[in-house]
Parts: structure tokens; sequence; C-alpha cells
């Protein structure tokens, strides 16, 4: 058996997986990261070990675990983590829809070659601005640092001492050479960062430690149950749904949204804001249109409306769906990456008036997410062939009706997997089984069963396309307010 572990933004998914590659047992513990200051996004890493402690608890408890052989990892990308000699970290980690380092990402992004050797335009987001910002802002904080890790590495280094970390991961760091899949010291020099912080570079299946003793007892595992290096969790989501080979495609709607690629061969367009990163198995690459605000402009509204239930709220603006709302919403509420790069862009509801429902609201922020994954889109066929399907990966996917809103917008056809919410974890698991088998990937990262298609609806499409003008000429109205605030 072996277990894949998800550090998510807002959740810790746990799931255990059969030799069948069937799910026996799922858990998911709740996160809470701060927003400190406008445009900031932090986290605790020691609450993530917490959950993670929670969370492997309460499946110990339900579940034998003494003939789990492997782990593996997945996490959310981009975080700056660095901890002082005795492994503790100096300050809250900056969290990957941190928009903080906004002029050392203008900065670093001078360098055109730079740009090309790390598969994407240098962003706000990416840990290599946010190390540069650390060194001027917070120096006292920067100079204690001994390590840097990602996030998920850092449950690596609890579960068992070792510092390490996988291609993908490290290639959303901004800090990799994506054709050589090695640390580059050229954007180690640009960041000020030493070379001597960075975890172990491992490819995706490799192992890299072992439980420790204390903790395989505690959660009744064998000894020597080994750890992969995992992967970052849009990539790990890939591994899960068996999209690895060139051209496979997919959406994953978490906390954030991404379009994906299978490469393989590294293929850069950073001019278009496309990221180019390492894969997760090797010998192979991604590209992606990455957006910052998937299903949580949604949890958001919710908040706002005083709505707990997010469900309950999106099954009531489903029976009071008619069709595009009257409303337009923009979703950009931590800034965006494809296709604005804009860290400074926030969230607008324009068109409100005295008959405005909380439903009209909801239904506008779940069409200004599809509308800005159809901007994501255009990006990705500008360099590439037409997609005319998508598998849906996420915690977004258990709204069919958020679905048929995305594919008519889209005008592709959706595939939902089965378990394809925890697409990460799965994959991660899977992984876990590639650190020790040594099977044939491919019979591994398989696709598994079909959960459902959703079609775009001709006439929602028609209706849709009419408004997508709309919305992005609102964006271009307000671009120069956001910045100057």
């Amino acid at each position: 058996m072996f277990i894949g572990i998800d550090l998510g933004t807002s959740a810790v998914k746990i799931v255990l997986v059969d030799d069948r590659q069937r799910i026996v047992s799922a858990v998911e513990e709740a996160l809470n990261p701060v927003q400190p200051r406008p445009g900031w996004s932090e986290d605790d890493p020691d609450e993530w070990w917490r959950a993670i402690e929670r969370g492997m608890g309460r499946l110990a408890a339900a579940q034998d675990l003494a003939a789990v052989l492997a782990v593996g990892l997945s996490g959310q990308m981009h975080g700056a983590l660095l901890l002082d000699g005795s492994d503790r970290p100096v300050r809250p980690v900056i969290l990957w829809n941190d928009g903080r380092a906004a002029s050392e990402a203008a900065e670093l992004a001078r360098d055109a070659g730079l740009q090309h050797q790390l598969g994407v335009l240098s962003m706000p987001g990416f840990t290599a601005p946010k190390l540069l910002w650390l060194a001027r802002h917070e120096p006292a904080a920067f100079g204690r640092a001994r390590h840097l890790l990602l996030p998920k590495d850092y449950i690596r280094l609890k579960l068992s001492g070792e510092y390490a970390t996988d291609v993908v991961d490290a290639s959303g760091a901004w800090l990799v050479d994506q054709a050589r899949r090695r640390w580059s010291m050229q954007a180690l020099a640009a960041c000020g960062t030493d070379p001597a912080w960075l975890p172990r570079l491992c490819e995706s299946p490799e192992p890299t430690g072992q439980i420790r003793p204390t903790l395989a007892a505690r959660w009744g595992m064998g000894p020597g149950v080994t750890i992969a290096a995992g992967a970052g969790d849009v990539a790990a989501g890939g591994v899960g749904i068996g999209h690895v080979a060139e051209g496979q495609a997919f959406l994953s709607l978490g906390t954030s949204a991404q379009i994906f690629v299978s490469d393989a061969a590294y293929r850069p367009n950073p001019d278009r804001l496309v990221h180019a990163f390492c894969h997760a198995l090797p010998r192979t690459w991604f590209r992606m249109a990455a957006l910052l605000n998937g299903a949580s402009p949604l949890a958001a509204a919710a908040r706002w409306l005083g709505q707990a239930d997010i469900r309950q709220l999106l099954e009531e603006t489903e029976r009071h769906y008619t069709g595009p709302s009257a409303l337009l919403a923009l979703p950009y509420l931590t800034g965006e990456r494809t296709p604005h790069n804009d860290p400074h862009a926030r969230g607008v509801i324009f068109g409100l008036g005295l008959s405005t429902q909380s439903t009209d609201i909801v239904q506008a922020f779940l069409e200004g997410v599809a509308f800005s994954l159809a901007d994501g889109l255009a990006v990705l066929e500008g360099v590439g062939p037409r997609l005319d399907s998508l598998a849906f990966i996420g915690g977004g996917t258990r709204s069919a009706f958020w679905g048929r809103i995305i594919a008519a917008v889209l005008g592709v056809t959706l595939i939902r997997y089965q378990a394809a919410e925890r697409g990460p974890a799965f994959g991660a698991a899977r992984l876990a089984r590639l650190s020790i088998s040594g099977e044939d990937p491919a019979a591994v990262a398989t696709k598994p069963p079909i959960d459902g298609v959703i079609v775009p609806d001709p006439a929602l499409q028609d209706a849709y396309a009419a408004r997508l003008p709309a919305f992005r000429a609102l964006y271009q109205a307000l671009r120069k307010q956001f910045r100057h605030g």
C-alpha cells in the first residue's frame, strides 16, 4: 500500500492507495493562511506539520498502515521557506499568491536569456523574487537562513530529516535550468541566494529517505517506509490522471487554476507568459497557463455573503440560473499571472443594481473565473494546437454546474475522472509506488475510470462568447487604476 500527501493552500489531503490503485481511505485537514497586508499571503509551516500529524493520526485510526511501503508528497508551489541552522523557520513562509516582490520580479525579468532558461518570465509569486525581496527588506531574517525549502519539502524534513526536492517543485521556484533539469547558478546569483542552502534535486519518482522510526511506530507502519521525491501539485495531478504523454491536457481548478499540456521536449515561450517546467517523470516537461484565482473567489464571495455552506450556495445559484449574468466580475483577488502578470489587479463586481441578489454575485464570480480560464486557454493555443477536450481535476470539479459554465465559455469538453478532486494526492501515491517498484511509469500513470463528461452547450457557448469581450475590456479599463490605487 502507498500514501499520497498533498499540502494544499487551504487543506492537507492524504490518501491511502492499495496495490490495485484504489483509494482505500482519504482524510482532509483545513489550513488557514493569513494576509498580513493587502497583496501579501503567508502561513506558518508548523501549522502544516500539525495538520499532517492530525491527518495521519486519523488515517492510522481508520486503517491498518502496517502494509504501507512508501509515501509520496505533493504540494503548493513557489513558497519561500527559509530555515536557520536548527531547521526552524526564520519567518512565516511567503506563499505563491503573494505579490510583494513585484519590483524584484520586474528587475529579474530584464534578462531575456534567463527567462528562456528558467521557463517563464519572472513573476512576483515565484520563489526567486521573494528571496531578493527578503534580502532587501528583511536582511536580519535573510542573514539567519541556512536552508531553502519549498512547502512540501518541509514536510519531508519533518518526516525523514532529509533536505530534498523534486524537479517540478524546484522549477516553480524560478531557480532551475529547465532543459538540463538542474539548479541554475545564474538564477541563484541573480537573487543573491547561497547555493549551499539548496536541497538535493531529484526526479519525482526517486526515493529521498525513509519515515523516522518514531513516526512509523506512532502510525503503525513497519520500518523502512520510503519517501518519494514527489512533485508540485499540478504535475502530481497530471500523474494522478495519467496525463504525462505529449499533448495530453487538463484543467485543474483548486484554490488557484491551471491549464496544463504535457510535452516530450522543453518548449519555453516566456513572451506569452506560458510556464514551461519539468514534468514529474524523467525526460518530460509541460506548458501551463497559471491563474492565481481558481475556487478562491467563490470561497471569498461566500464569506462576504455570510454563507458558510458553499455547496448550498452553488445549488441555490444553479436554481436561479437562466443564462449569462448581467453582472461582470473580475476574479483577481490576489492579482493574476496568465495572461496579465499583474500583482496589482483586484476583484471587481460591475453592474450592481437594487434588484441584485446574492446568487447573481456568486454566478458572476463563477463566470469571471471561467472567462479568465478562457484567457489562459487562448495563450496556450497561441503557441500550440487547438484543445478540444480537457481532463478536469481539483476541488472545483465537485460542482457540475460550474463545469457546465466553464465548458461553454471555453468551448471544450471536460472529462472528469474518479477521485478527480484528490488528483495531486493520488498522483503522489503513484510516485511513491514508482519509487520502490521499478515499474514502467506508463504502466502506473494510467487514466482512472471516467466519472463524467461535460459537453459544451452550443447556445450557452454563443451567449458567453458575446460576454467575453466585455470581461476583457473591464480589466483593460481598470488596469492603470489597479496599479495606482
